[in-house]
């Protein structure tokens, strides 16, 4: 099983919103296989718990565009671990040292990584 077109749309406007508001180190997984819920993440970096917060709100706004919802936002006021749950797709913004401390690609390692066509 694979990330349906749609998904990979939504995950490829979130890395471009995401990017434009300089977030670094920005991956997306396909988790379709191993998890039931969505089929993939979106992960990306933030230096300061300010920038996560503009990340994760031109992440909603881009998406939004494309008529997709989030259906649950948690985190975005403290600003250092911001989750947007599309449905078919979830967005983690976090903090350098969130990042660093939960290292989300190792526990999803055996997921593809989707490419994001952002040009890095």
């Amino acid at each position: 099983m694979t990330a349906t077109e749609r998904a990979l749309e939504l995950v490829r406007a979130a890395a471009r919103a995401a990017d434009a508001k300089k977030a670094e180190d920005i991956v997306a997984l396909d988790v379709s296989a191993h998890l039931p819920l969505a089929d993939a993440f979106v992960i990306a970096s933030a230096s300061n718990e300010r920038q996560v917060v503009a990340v994760a709100e031109a992440v909603e706004e881009a998406l939004h565009g494309l008529g997709a919802k989030a259906a649950r936002r948690e985190g975005i006021r403290e600003g250092r671990w911001a989750l947007l749950d599309f449905n078919d797709v979830i967005v983690h913004v976090m903090h350098d040292e969130e990042r660093g401390y939960y290292e989300l690609e190792r526990l999803w390692k055996d997921c593809p990584v989707i490419d994001l066509g952002l040009g890095e």
